[in-house]
């Protein structure tokens, strides 16, 4: 039975796993994301084999989804803002080592976004954007029916929109970006500048204050959600596209973000473009990277 490996390396963990022919997952398992380039390379070479042990069937394709904009003419990441080892590092040379079969990187938020396109919430679709927040925000883009990479490789970052002029300078090197702005670390931020302590304390833990009517709590999520009302506008208005995807950790919170999100984008975008533009919740959650990278690995291997 043909397989395909996926990988999708985030800011905490590195998800991997196989994948039959019709996107169903055959295995699947995460470890720690190494600090240093190094030490990730000797990771995705020890699990390389141990997937070779493990599965005795044929594996036609690798992806992997790396953080960053990901050049494509000369195959290495040019900047990833929370995963700085991976910058201008010659990924390609590295992986060939021990990678006998066939594949190829892309950025891990445009591979999340083509899993769920094509085995997730965005099945059917023509058109869809795919946010991702958690750490960071990550997003990537289908137009007609296929995935957007722009011209070198770079397209999709909404992550990186100026949403606040006057924000917080972001890892990218700019000012008040999306990430800055709704991540999980920023909502933290301000419910310890709300309630006037610098405790530490998660994202989670903010939520679940939340759900117990802490106002801070509740006023840190609203403004997280007004921030990401004002960049979802941006996509509508820009892409008309036919569903918006929403995954990632900060998406657990629910009506929280959601509500403050949605009243914001229904003042700033076209209100015809809104009307039909779908806003869910993306379905496939932490595999959607892997599940992507391995079908995108596939797609190109059919088209060699």
């Amino acid at each position: 039975m043909p397989l395909y490996s996926g990988f999708d390396l985030g800011g905490t963990h590195l998800k991997y796993g196989l994948i039959d022919e019709g996107g169903r997952i055959v295995f699947d398992a995460r470890v720690k994301s190494p600090v240093k380039i190094g030490e990730l390379i000797h990771l995705l070479e020890t699990i390389w084999q141990d997937i070779k042990k493990r599965e005795k069937g044929d594996i036609r394709a690798v992806g992997f989804g790396f953080p960053g904009i990901f050049n494509l003419e000369e195959q290495k990441i040019i900047q990833s803002p929370n995963y700085p080892e991976l910058d201008n590092f010659a990924l390609t040379p590295a992986l060939s080592r021990f990678i006998e079969v066939p594949f190829l990187i892309n950025n891990d938020a445009n591979m999340a976004a083509f899993g769920e396109f094509k085995c997730g919430a965005g099945q059917g679709v023509q058109s869809m954007v795919f946010l991702t927040i958690g750490t960071g925000v990550g997003s990537g883009i289908i137009l007609d029916g296929k995935l957007w990479l722009g011209k070198c490789g770079f397209a999709g970052e909404l992550g990186h929109a100026t949403v606040n002029p006057d924000g917080e300078r972001c890892n990218c090197g700019s000012k008040g970006c999306l990430e800055t702005e709704v991540s999980a670390p920023k909502i933290v931020k301000n419910y310890n500048a709300l309630r006037k302590k610098s405790k530490e304390i998660t994202a989670e833990e903010v939520f679940q204050r939340a759900k117990k009517g802490d106002k801070a709590a509740l006023q840190a999520f609203s403004l997280a959600g007004f921030y990401l009302g004002v960049g979802l506008s941006i996509a509508i208005n820009l892409l008309n596209p036919e569903k918006i995807l929403l995954g990632g950790a900060v998406m657990e919170a629910g009506d929280f973000l959601l509500s403050p999100a949605l009243e914001e984008v229904l003042k700033r975008s076209y209100k015809a473009s809104f009307k039909c533009c779908r806003i869910e919740k993306a379905s496939l959650g932490n595999k959607a990277g892997l599940i992507g990278a391995a079908l995108w690995a596939k797609e190109q291997l059919s088209q060699i």
